[in-house]
């Protein structure tokens, strides 16, 4: 009999359903990555290993950079690129909604599809191409920087 909370042997049955369903072999890695990035927000490589080392003491970062790589080109996980950040994942995936990042503290939010379904924007010209997402990243204070006088 196991010993994991149900909700706990749900999410790690979802999350090798999930892995198979992309054609990914069920590793350790791929699952503590997983169950690292999902709900918790936008997080780089660095975050995530911090995040697994304990459960995976012998992942190294460059692993962990191969597993997301993985995961994203599964589409598993969606890769945002906010200028002058490194590379940040999430599980929100399946929709079109976009980003805003403080430019003082660098925190990123997501922000629903700007209008309408998806592609949220069309532009004047679209060159021939089928657009089909729209990437849309603001920049601005969050709340707790609007608090604090510049310095």
């Amino acid at each position: 009999m196991s010993t994991a909370p149900a909700s706990t042997s749900t999410a790690l049955a979802d999350a090798e359903r999930h892995l198979r369903a992309a054609g990914l072999k069920v590793t350790a890695p791929r699952l503590a990555v997983l169950d690292a990035v999902t709900g918790n927000g936008h997080l780089d490589a660095e975050a995530v290993h911090e995040r697994i080392r304990a459960d995976l003491p012998g992942t190294s970062l460059q692993s962990v950079y191969n597993v997301l790589g993985a995961l994203h080109g599964a589409g598993l996980l969606r890769r945002i690129e906010p200028a002058g950040s490194p590379a940040l994942y999430e599980s929100r995936i399946g929709d079109n909604h976009h980003h805003v990042v403080c430019t003082r503290c660098h925190a990123v939010a997501d922000i629903d599809c700007v209008v309408g379904e998806p592609p949220c924007l069309v532009p004047a010209d679209a060159g021939g191409f089928a657009i089909h997402t729209a990437e849309v990243t603001f920049w601005g204070l969050c709340a707790e920087c609007r608090q604090v006088p510049p310095a």
